[in-house]
């Protein structure tokens, strides 16, 4: 890997996949920042040099910094990576916002849509910015691929992409995230990248509910197919170059998500489908399952569109509406036929 210059990046947000990116930048040798919002937690980093809530069992690189301050974290950072999770996105962001260097580069390394406003996270960024994204010359990207973050961390071979409207960015920010066991691809494709990475969390909970009902591996493949043909509509109705979506962000992270068992998408929708309820699920668990935030999200986007998303539909119905997972299941399965 060629080498890169950069002072500094801040990596914001110490969750697992935070955690695991930070350890990627750091093992590089770049001066690299991780940021947590609470105290406690970040303190707990600073003494363990280890994340043992999130991602156990892999120390820190000596040369990472963990903070708590924002200001802090942030100042002097040529890159600063967003991976926090898209309910408390603009939030974090906006607080962010006066400590971005002119000319720094924001990576958005979430896979979600913002409820209310139904905005990817670039489109949260670029509305909390307003006349601030050109005055201070900042250039807005996305991260995204087939990546468990305790993978990565362990060092196994991973491939991703990052996006950027500007090639000549995404070529430099492959190069600041590359390494020999994290190759990174640079495409131009945002909106693609977004939209794929958020929606095959919601697939992967539609083939986590038919594994958990014990439907078998045919029922799970029919799932991830007409799952990126739904993706892949809803994408190109935005957009998107509908190439993207048989790339890494697009099918090669739909099939981990729907497949690998550290999924946690998959894990909520095996326990709905095992006669779980959603409250009791989400309770259980210590990490975001973004996929049932963004099912809300993309419903009322799919309205919104107008664009028919029959999965996706269903797995709302059953995730907010409390439809039973076999009811939903006769219903996609006894829809008119169609052309393929």
């Amino acid at each position: 890997m060629s080498k890169i210059e950069v002072n500094k990046v801040a990596v914001i947000g110490a969750g697992s996949w935070g955690t695991a990116i930070a350890g990627v930048l750091s093992g590089k040798g770049l001066n690299t920042v991780l940021w947590g919002h609470i105290e406690e937690h970040v303190t707990t980093l600073k003494v363990d040099r280890e994340n043992k809530k999130y991602l156990p069992g892999y120390p820190f690189p000596e040369s990472l910094k963990i903070e708590t301050d924002l200001k802090e974290a942030a100042t002097g950072a040529d890159v600063v990576c967003m991976v926090v999770p898209s309910h408390g996105y603009r939030n974090v962001f906006k607080k962010l916002i006066p400590y971005l260097k002119t000319g720094a580069s924001i990576v958005s390394a979430v896979k979600g849509i913002e409820n209310d406003s139904l905005m990817t996270m670039t489109q949260v960024m670029r509305d909390s910015l307003g006349s601030a994204l050109t005055a201070k010359d900042l250039t807005l990207s996305v991260l995204s691929g087939p990546s468990f973050a305790t993978e990565v961390a362990q060092g196994l071979p991973t491939l991703v992409t990052i996006g950027c409207d500007e090639l000549a960015k995404a070529v430099f920010l492959q190069k600041v995230f590359g390494s020999e066991r994290f190759r990174v691809y640079a495409v131009q494709d945002m909106t693609g990248l977004e939209i794929s990475a958020a929606l095959k969390n919601i697939i992967a909970i539609a083939a986590g509910i038919s594994d958990g009902l014990g439907y078998g591996l045919n029922s799970r493949a029919a799932l991830i197919t007409r799952g990126l043909a739904e993706i892949t509509r809803m994408g190109v109705a935005m957009g998107a170059d509908p190439v993207t979506f048989s790339g890494l962000s697009g099918l090669g992270d739909l099939v981990l998500t729907c497949t690998g068992d550290l999924s946690r998408n998959r894990t909520v929708g095996l326990k709905l489908g095992e006669g779980k309820k959603l409250p009791e699920i989400l309770d259980e668990m210590e990490m975001v399952a973004e996929g049932v935030k963004t099912t809300k999200s993309v419903h009322d986007l799919m309205s919104k569109m107008k664009v028919e998303m029959p999965i996706l539909d269903q797995v709302y119905q059953i995730l907010y509406k409390e439809k039973e997972c076999s009811e939903a299941v006769n219903d996609l399965l006894t829809r008119e036929l169609k052309v393929e």
